[in-house]
């Protein structure tokens, strides 16, 4: 029996409060981190639910004639199988214990510079073994340029800054390539983000490539414009986090190939290969982030 088997098997019949279930949890996060974060986090949920059934028991009035150790244990034994019995639902607190066990780690991620791919426990393995590249100029200035502003959304935000910078540099070309306002002006626009009918800011008409039907063509598009480059990293944040369109992005931190593959199908971009490409960029941001170091 492998870890996972070994620690699903343990949990249904109780909860893993045991030195053998404890070390097989421990076993499986060094095999698959992100099966550990879930099951992590149902054992949370079922310990929060044996907790709130005890509550509830100690607040209903005994009659006190089947009131004994015997009973006792007999009650909490059987709290103890409702609680495994009502966790692990659709919707119910262990996916949110998930979703912050993710973003918490994503925090520690950003606020070291974006050292670890993302914010499950183990890092893309493409982004460690990868012979690390010899960076061009253009690549350190824009990393350095906007280091500061990526590392502070991701402590707010949750998402890699490592993340954010490599999209940012897949849509400007490392910088080579920005929006311009009519009159030359910068856009600060890093992530491509198109002005819709909800914007009321500034707005830079330019004309780019959508691929219609997989062909590419050229078009005259509204781009959101900001007053700074922070500006632009907290609007796409907040558009990351905020919008129902990519809640199974915020979900996919922990590898730079599941957050470019769900941006993609989510449709923040119309190439085709935009996930392939995109992710291609983090894996060198954070390669180049560690040479820098």
């Amino acid at each position: 029996m492998n870890a996972a088997n070994a620690v699903t098997a343990a949990t249904q019949r109780g909860l893993a409060a045991d030195a053998k279930t404890l070390d097989a949890l421990n076993g499986l996060a060094g095999r698959d981190p992100k099966a550990a974060l879930k099951e992590t986090a149902r054992q949370f949920e079922a310990l929060f639910m044996r907790e709130l059934l005890k509550s509830m028991r100690d607040a209903t009035m005994k009659s006190g004639l089947m009131d004994n150790d015997a009973s006792e244990l007999g009650m909490d034994l059987l709290d103890e199988q409702w609680a495994v019995k009502m966790t692990g639902l659709p919707g119910g607190l262990a996916e949110m214990i998930e979703r912050q066990l993710q973003r918490q780690m994503a925090h520690a991620d950003g606020a070291a510079g974006g050292r670890a791919a993302a914010a499950a426990p183990s890092t893309p393995s493409s982004a460690v073994e990868a012979p690390v590249p010899k960076p061009t100029p253009a690549q350190v200035s824009f990393i350095q340029q906007h280091r500061v502003a990526a590392q502070q959304v991701a402590r707010e935000s949750g998402i890699p800054a490592a993340f954010m910078i490599g999209q940012a540099a897949h849509e400007t070309g490392w910088g080579r390539s920005e929006i311009r306002l009519p009159d030359g002006r910068n856009s600060h626009n890093l992530f491509g983000i198109k002005a819709g009918p909800g914007w009321t800011g500034k707005v830079a008409e330019v004309t780019t490539t959508e691929y219609v039907d997989g062909q590419p063509r050229k078009v005259v598009q509204r781009f959101r414009a900001y007053d700074s480059y922070a500006d632009a990293f907290r609007d796409y944040a907040r558009l990351i986090t905020g919008s129902p369109r990519y809640q199974a992005v915020v979900r996919n931190l922990h590898s730079a190939q599941a957050f470019a593959q769900q941006l993609q199908q989510a449709g923040y971009a119309t190439d085709p290969q935009y996930a392939t490409k995109l992710s291609r960029v983090i894996n060198t941001t954070l390669q180049l982030q560690r040479a820098l170091a």
